[in-house]
């Protein structure tokens, strides 16, 4: 049975075609409200990011603190066999 039929017999209708232009303004529109945004609402939301990154690498270190130390002597490692 072709696919059409199928739809139709089930009552489900062929998705329309979107057209490109829809596309492109909506990308436009994305580009527009992103050139609005200023940079101290950028630093901003970049500033809040970075203390939800460390505050959630600080509970990760209180939990797990033997992997903390283990990665902590890995580290050592690396830097008494780094040659300058």
């Amino acid at each position: 049975m072709p696919d059409g039929a199928r739809r139709k017999r089930d009552g489900v209708a062929p998705p329309e075609p979107q057209d490109a232009r829809d596309t492109d303004a909506q990308e436009s529109g994305a580009q527009e409200a992103d050139a609005q945004e200023t940079d101290a609402q950028r630093r901003r939301r970049r500033a809040h990011f970075l203390r939800e990154l460390h505050e959630a690498k600080a509970l990760r270190d209180r939990v797990q603190p033997r992997r903390v130390k283990a990665a902590r002597m890995r580290q050592a490692m690396r830097m008494r066999t780094f040659r300058w």
